[in-house]
């Protein structure tokens, strides 16, 4: 275990999942980030929805202490990077400038995601549907594959603690494929116990391992509580 997560392998590739919800590749220098959906709050007040407009700079605070503790060569954004597709045309000065901070030096890839489905212009990196390096492969919406890593359902896991029930959002791995935790501030989750996960792992027989302060707690996802 490391300071700040778990060593964690995924078809027999050595990965840290980071207590904050990336997820690192050291073989690769390689940190990975799904669900962003920056710019989610702003989505939310142009339909009346009034939300503190601040989670796009939470979101950035927290990818730039992963980044410091790691100083990957690459950052890879799972999809829904953005909460819709104007995202980047409503981002501020501010959040914009500090994005590009991040991608200095460094290759940047945006994978698409449902909200993010296309490619825009003004916010650096490059865009890939999909991404494969060596026997792993980054995409949005997981499909069950073999080596697959995926984002999309944000993972949540609930749990009994001390005579109390706690929920955390976790990473979902069956030690062949891996689902994230949303990274997103404003971002929801979906209970690991709903038929979508035992979907894409083909069983129950898979691991959550919730988010904790500095360190990972894993719980068969069996064990896991419902809603």
């Amino acid at each position: 275990m490391t300071r700040a997560g778990s060593e964690i392998s995924v078809a027999g590739t050595g990965l840290i999942a980071d207590c904050e919800g990336a997820l690192y590749w050291p073989e690769q220098g390689m940190l990975v980030l799904a669900d962003l959906h920056l710019e989610k709050g702003s989505s939310f007040a142009a339909r009346g929805v009034l939300l503190p407009p601040y989670d796009t700079a939470a979101t950035i605070d927290r990818m730039e202490r992963v980044i410091a503790r790691y100083a990957p060569r690459a950052v890879i954004a799972l999809g829904d990077s953005f909460h819709d597709g104007h995202g980047p045309d409503r981002m501020g000065e501010k959040d914009r400038a500090a994005l590009a901070r991040l991608q200095h030096g460094r290759d940047w890839v945006w994978i698409l995601g449902n909200h993010d489905d296309a490619p825009r212009p003004g916010i650096g990196g490059r865009f890939v549907p999909v991404l494969a390096i060596d026997r792993l492969f980054f995409r949005h919406e997981p499909t069950g594959a073999q080596g697959e890593i995926a984002g999309h359902l944000h993972p949540l896991a609930r749990v009994a603690a001390a005579g109390h029930a706690i929920s955390r959002r976790c990473f979902a791995s069956d030690g062949t494929r891996l689902i994230m935790p949303a990274f997103g501030a404003y971002a929801g989750g979906l209970n690991v116990r709903h038929r979508a996960f035992a979907k894409v792992f083909g069983t129950r027989a898979f691991t959550a391992h919730l988010l904790g302060a500095g360190r990972l707690y894993s719980f068969a996802a069996s064990a896991c509580l419902r809603d």
